[in-house]
């Protein structure tokens, strides 16, 4: 039995990250069942688990008593690409200011784009993303413009994979999705149209590192701004060079720590 575990296979971290991972896909709080359910766990196991992790600050407790995460949980994230978030930070605002869109920096994390920082602006846009979440790099402008200047083998990984149809604007033919990708970079940006949420579209160019693609910066702009997009591509492409010059100091993989590598 792995780890002591009295369920065979199952360690007890693998337990305490099955929990904490049920709070990824939910926007609201959970109720001790839910957390059971989503966990694979038996009540009992999740509720002694639980308990501890609400001890540690890592989840919360309502006063309805559901469970929400911890406020240490949220302190401790802050370190995830601390260094990168840390360096962009006021090109990023930057960007917002001169565009006054909402602007974000991502990084490839796997098979999806994991959301570093992001500046929201005033105008109503469907938020398909926020601060460490993550999205299919298929069906995003950020994603895609990495995807393009990734490697041959990234990109063939990515490909061979079943692409999951967010809305009925998401592209998911890969032979059409490889066409697209070789024009990305032969363009050097990337857009969408409604391919993650109704009524939003994006623009993103890459950011490189060292002559690597290291991450990608963009803008959510209202759909009925779609066809004007890349009347922002010269601010855009600026704000990549800024960035691509106050991390050329840093390895890039001190930059983005684990988020870059495999594609698991």
């Amino acid at each position: 039995m792995a780890g002591g575990s009295r369920e065979p296979g199952r360690t007890v971290t693998s337990k305490v990250l099955a929990i904490l991972e049920a709070f990824e896909k939910s926007r609201g709080a959970l109720s001790l069942t839910d957390i059971a359910e989503k966990s694979g766990l038996p009540l009992s196991t999740a509720h002694r688990l639980v308990n501890e992790l609400t001890d540690w600050g890592f989840l919360s407790r309502e006063p309805n008593g559901r469970y929400q995460l911890g406020i240490r949980l949220w302190e401790l994230a802050q370190n995830t690409g601390r260094q990168l978030r840390d360096a962009a930070r006021p090109y990023v605002q930057d960007l917002f200011s001169l565009t006054g869109e909402t602007a974000h920096l991502a990084v490839r994390a796997g098979y999806e784009v994991l959301y570093i920082d992001r500046v929201y602006g005033s105008k109503r846009v469907p938020r398909a993303s926020r601060v460490g979440g993550r999205l299919p790099m298929h069906a995003t402008a950020v994603g895609k413009v990495i995807l393009a200047f990734e490697e041959d083998w990234v990109r063939d990984a990515y490909l061979n994979r079943q692409l999951d149809r967010h809305t009925a604007h998401t592209h998911v033919d890969p032979r059409k999705l490889s066409a697209e990708l070789t024009q990305i970079r032969e363009q050097g940006y990337a857009t969408t149209v409604e391919e993650v949420r109704l009524g939003s579209c994006s623009i993103a160019v890459p950011v490189f590192h060292t002559g690597r693609i290291g991450a990608a910066i963009g803008l959510v702009l209202p759909t009925n701004q779609a066809g004007t997009m890349t009347r922002h591509l010269p601010v855009l492409k600026g704000i990549s060079s800024q960035i691509e010059r106050a991390t050329a100091r840093i390895p890039l993989e001190t930059l983005l720590g684990s988020h870059i590598g495999g594609t698991g």
